[in-house]
């Protein structure tokens, strides 16, 4: 499996995020403590929006990020308002730049923790799914590649949720054609420059850990001396597949089954559940 996390709000250094907390992404690179792997050196990447871009920039990798120097100097230069950053634990595809998270199309970023089940018993059928005029930007081999796109072929732009859960849908509906128990394993972070969904769901209902984080009023009022607080707006998010620190009052776990919003003005969570594609 791998680790992620997802920024939204007062634009930063990546390194503030990156690698100055206690328990970083690029810490829990090497050594998780609530993935099913402790180690998640398969690549990783970045991706963020620049002040006036609404497509990312997008890097990526193959070797482990905890050494990669690229990584350190970007981050000790890029600043932004929203940005992925994803280390990756291969679940059996090739260890490739292409199979790295995060992907993107047009403004759209995702990324996915977690499994199709047997993927490579449906990866033709989930294939066909796709709408054909998408199928040519597919560069990798993964299943969370072939989630964005059919995500993407079932309204993204439209319906962000809703476009997910007919994803979800479909990969439990084939996967219980191929006989297969429980298809689906994920948790998932998808935005389009100016919101942020994370979606916590798995077919056997014990999925991936995710958290977010408090509002940055709410933090402040608890840890006033922490200067990175006073520096960003009340509106500042994380999500994360595991807590940064150990700070009293800061995560919140995701509930099983269920997507929050991030967004300008009032924050949503709310219950997911697949739907017919």
């Amino acid at each position: 499996m791998c680790r992620w996390l997802a920024y939204s709000g007062t634009p930063v250094l990546l390194d503030d995020i990156l690698y100055k907390p206690a328990h970083s992404l690029i810490d829990q690179s090497l050594h998780s403590r609530l993935g099913v792997e402790t180690t998640n050196g398969d690549g990783f990447g970045i991706g963020w929006y620049g002040p006036d871009g609404d497509t990312p920039a997008i890097v990526r990798d193959i070797g482990p990020a905890w050494n990669n120097r690229n990584l350190q100097e970007i981050s000790n230069h890029v600043r932004s308002r929203l940005f992925f950053a994803h280390v990756r634990a291969s679940t059996g595809t090739a260890v490739q730049q292409t199979n790295c998270h995060p992907f993107r199309h047009g403004r759209w970023m995702w990324m996915h923790n977690g499994a199709i089940t047997d993927f490579h018993r449906l990866r033709r059928d989930l294939c066909l799914a796709i709408d054909p005029a998408l199928f040519s930007s597919i560069e990798g081999s993964t299943d969370s590649e072939v989630m964005f796109y059919l995500a993407i072929t079932f309204g993204l732009d439209q319906d962000a949720p809703s476009a997910v859960a007919q994803m979800a849908g479909l990969v439990e509906r084939l996967g219980r054609e191929h006989g297969v128990e429980f298809p689906l394993q994920m948790t998932i972070a998808v935005t389009d420059s100016e919101r942020l969904w994370a979606f916590r769901y798995s077919s056997r209902r014990t999925s991936r850990s995710l958290f977010y984080s408090s509002r940055a009023d709410t933090l402040r009022a608890l840890h006033p001396d922490i200067a990175f607080l006073r520096d960003v707006s009340d509106e500042t998010r994380l999500v994360v597949s595991e807590p940064l620190g150990d700070l009293p009052g800061v995560w919140n776990e995701l509930p099983e089954g269920s997507y929050g919003l991030v967004q300008p003005g009032a924050d949503e969570l709310l219950p997911f559940a697949p739907e017919p594609a």
